[in-house]
């Protein structure tokens, strides 16, 4: 698993084109809370669920393999046993990196990954190392200023 600073870092500033598999049209599902997000930092976010014709304004592709673009990174929203063959059609359609969200962690689809030369993260949300790493805790409220460790004057 490639977790370290510095490997995130570079993950999340190359890889501007995320495919999201798993990514729900429900404003509540932590799914669309990360792409959203990630699309107002500027990522192209391409949703993959046949359930929805569109998602965030975008049109949702069914699988990986019907994107008819380049894409960078596959984040994975779904249960670990459906990983293998998502990791395998990241490798298909020449991803730079698969990325299994928090909760999420396949290490036979971390291996898949790996083996054809991808990065790989598993259990890690996207939206939270980009918000630790490059600032943006504040947009989910919790760097409001109102705790401080300054005396009030």
């Amino acid at each position: 698993m490639q977790d370290d600073i510095a490997t995130l870092r570079r993950i999340l500033r190359t890889c501007r084109t995320i495919a999201v598999v798993g990514l729900s049209a429900d404003w509540f599902r932590p799914s669309y809370f990360a792409a959203s997000y990630l699309q107002g930092k500027g990522y192209r976010i391409v949703p993959v669920n046949p359930k929805y014709p569109e998602i965030l304004g975008q049109k949702s592709y069914a699988r990986l393999e019907d994107i008819p673009f380049p894409v960078d990174m596959v984040d994975v929203f779904r249960k670990p046993a459906d990983l293998p063959p998502i990791a395998a059609s990241a490798v298909a359609i020449g991803a730079k990196c698969l990325w299994q969200q928090l909760g999420v962690a396949n290490a036979e689809a971390d291996a898949i990954a790996r083996a054809a030369g991808l990065d790989s993260v598993m259990d890690r949300c996207v939206k939270i190392e980009h918000a630790r790493l490059f600032g943006g805790l504040h947009w989910v409220g919790v760097n409001t200023g109102v705790i401080s460790a300054k005396r009030p004057h």
